[in-house]
């Protein structure tokens, strides 16, 4: 079993995605279909569908395609004729206003909605935020500990800059389950590797932090090349270890600078190696199912 415990997809035809403006190349509908056209040819069987935008009408729509079908037949097989299974979205990660003055009761509505179950975890795009200490602000501290007593875990979504406000948080609000988007997004164009790295081997050392193998082919140069990564990936898995480790492809984000096939590839060729079998199942599957929850048929 493999889980993509990231991605996407979105319409910018039905809803006003700004930050499109930027990237043409992805300024146009990326659908289930797309998702699972790609990543069942890759032997994928489930995934985690991640929110977007600050929007919860974005989650609600995303919550709405579980229930339609998590694994709609009209994909059962794939255009390259190897009539590959669907690949099932286990599971959500969407949207509240943290500082709302209820978020608890948010999310208990999302769960009452059509695939509310799916739900498995909120985000907030805390990259974009000017403020480099947003995660300290208490009305936000208050929300993420709703988001804890909920049972969801929350995804913090960071670039290097911002670790020591996740430091803080995750000490703080240690009875919350956080899963680190990105490895917070390290300058692999650059080579630079601290203090991320330094940073990053503190964050692993709260249990209650797991961390994504995902996203990195967008933070590197044009024409990368598989050692580029190998820094990175050593500080990540000494940090966290395959146990809070997940894969994830970030499409179709990952589509500007590689397809779906070679950011699979990249991930086995920087942590197979080190692996044993087992350790192997708890990053492509086990870990994503494990933190997140997920209810699978195996």
């Amino acid at each position: 079993m493999i889980i993509d415990a990231h991605h996407h997809v979105w319409d910018p035809a039905s809803r006003r995605h700004a930050w499109l403006d930027a990237v043409p190349a992805l300024r146009r509908r990326f659908d289930l279909s797309d998702f699972r056209q790609a990543a069942a040819t890759q032997g994928v069987t489930a995934s985690v569908l991640v929110q977007v935008l600050a929007d919860t009408a974005e989650t609600e729509e995303f919550l709405a395609m579980t229930a339609a079908g998590a694994a709609a037949p009209e994909c059962a097989s794939v255009a390259s004729g190897g009539g590959s299974p669907a690949v099932t979205v286990a599971g959500v990660i969407g949207w509240v206003d943290l500082r709302g003055p209820d978020v608890a009761g948010e999310i208990a509505r999302l769960r009452q909605l059509p695939g509310g179950g799916a739900l498995a975890g909120i985000r907030h795009l805390v990259q974009d935020e000017p403020d480099p200490g947003w995660l300290d602000r208490s009305e936000v501290r208050q929300g993420l500990r709703a988001v804890g007593a909920a049972g969801l875990v929350y995804d913090l979504l960071i670039r290097p800059g911002q670790l020591p406000a996740a430091l803080r948080l995750t000490a703080d609000l240690d009875s919350v389950a956080f899963v680190l988007d990105h490895a917070a997004k390290p300058q692999v164009a650059t080579g630079r590797l601290q203090p991320w790295a330094t940073l990053m081997a503190q964050l692993g050392a709260r249990p209650n932090v797991a961390c994504k193998v995902s996203g990195l082919v967008t933070e590197a140069a044009a024409g990368w090349q598989p050692a580029q990564f190998a820094g990175y990936a050593e500080v990540i898995l000494e940090s966290f270890g395959p146990d809070r480790l997940m894969f994830g492809s970030d499409w179709p984000v990952c589509t500007l600078a590689a397809t779906y096939g070679q950011v699979l590839s990249l991930a086995r060729e920087l942590l197979s190696r080190q692996l044993s079998p087992a350790e192997r199942g708890a990053v492509f599957a086990g870990t994503a199912r494990s933190v997140y929850g997920l209810r699978l048929d195996d």
